[in-house]
């Protein structure tokens, strides 16, 4: 199997770092800084190829690691060349974009995979089973600023994977949103917190930052006679079940492994098999729609606050 990287920025090296050490073959990159480019050359040993067209012809699978505005653009002319893809999330900007690499990659038989890194994390794997009757949801995804994915809210770049968590794990429709957000050192919103209500009436409460002093990544579940606590950053989840009156630890074992490999693992396992990745298109596509409809809820709560002011 022949693969290649679009985009080798921050995540982009990550993802072409990997692709050397698998069992495949890594073609080359498409990268439009130069300075990049011979960075990757260099530590890498890999070939530069001056546009997608023309690395589109040498491979069978590509991770698309651009910046999220050009996801589209890119994919699709990745898809009608006829190369799988594995395009880091979200999928793209808007849910009509989605729609239509969908309707592309159904045309011509390809895969899309999208990059929810954190249902590929042996900490998710190892709790998942274990969430029954969820009632309630809290979670934490606080950064530091960086100079990155600033092409898009703080929906799109933190909190979308959350989003996708809740909808993937609970499997429940959204009735309710309410949610608030503000920007803080850039034009768009910059940290924003959330409530999600369910049609079985659990309820997620989210926050997410990207202009925190800390790195946290943290999901809590609560259950009618259990609850589960994840920390993605250090893989850890610890649990406790109720026992009569007593309160009981759970045994769970994580075991740890680069969130990013079982990822890309997990890709080139349905290129190879043709099966439906366990993050899917359609899936991508759910977590844009929610974060479209969280977005309109902070809008609306902007809304009424400048109307009792």
């Amino acid at each position: 199997m022949r693969a290649g990287v679009i985009g080798t920025g921050y995540l982009g090296r990550l993802h072409a770092r990997i692709l050397t050490e698998m069992d495949l073959q890594a073609v080359g990159f498409v990268e439009t800084s130069d300075a990049i480019a011979a960075e990757v050359e260099e530590n890498l040993k890999l070939r530069r190829f001056e546009s997608v067209a023309a690395l589109a012809k040498e491979i069978d699978c590509a991770v698309v690691a651009t910046p999220t505005i050009t996801h589209f653009d890119v994919a699709r002319e990745l898809l009608e060349a006829g190369v799988d893809v594995m395009i880091e999330k979200p999928i793209t900007a808007s849910a009509d974009d989605a729609r239509r690499l969908i309707d592309v990659a159904n045309e011509r038989g390809r895969i899309i995979q999208v990059g929810h890194v954190e249902r590929y994390n042996p900490a998710i794997v190892a709790a998942a089973p274990l969430l029954h009757d969820v009632g309630y949801i809290e979670a934490e995804r606080l950064g530091v600023f960086v100079a990155r994915s600033l092409d898009v809210d703080v929906l799109l770049d933190l909190m979308i994977h959350d989003l996708n968590l809740v909808l993937s794990l609970l499997r429940q429709p959204i009735v309710d949103i309410k949610a608030v957000g503000i920007p803080v050192l850039t034009d768009k919103v910059d940290i924003t917190n959330v409530r999600l209500e369910m049609a079985n009436g659990a309820v997620a409460n989210l926050t997410a930052s990207r202009v925190s002093q800390d790195r946290v990544r943290k999901i809590r579940f609560f259950g009618r006679d259990a609850y589960i606590s994840v920390d993605t950053r250090e893989q850890e989840v610890k649990g406790y079940r109720l026992s009569g009156r007593a309160i009981e630890p759970l045994d769970i074992t994580v075991e740890k492994k680069e969130p990013l490999r079982a990822e890309l693992e997990s890709f080139v396992e349905c290129v190879r098999n043709r099966t439906r990745p366990i993050v899917s298109a359609e899936d991508g596509l759910e977590a844009v729609e929610l974060a479209v409809r969280v977005a309109a809820a902070i809008d609306d709560a902007v809304v009424k606050r400048w109307r009792h002011a």
